[in-house]
């Protein structure tokens, strides 16, 4: 008995006729390049927004320590 992945549920609810083709009749839908170039992209912007979170943590530690700076040397 085969098994049948969640991502197969989702695929087969969105077009029965495409996860019929590749499932079934084996056939690998077309924009492979695409789809790669998209993952790639999606990659690419996922390490963007943790580096700008770093970067917010580490602006608003020494945000807090010029403040502390201030205050000490009053």
């Amino acid at each position: 008995m085969d098994v049948i992945r969640a991502s197969e549920l989702g695929e087969y609810s969105y077009c029965a006729r495409s996860w019929w083709l590749r499932r079934v009749v084996g056939l690998e839908p077309t924009g492979a390049e695409r789809r790669e170039l998209g993952t790639i992209a999606h990659i690419r912007h996922g390490w963007l927004v943790a580096t700008s979170q770093r970067l917010l943590w580490i602006g608003l530690g020494l945000l807090i320590s010029g403040v502390g700076l201030i205050i000490w040397a009053s």
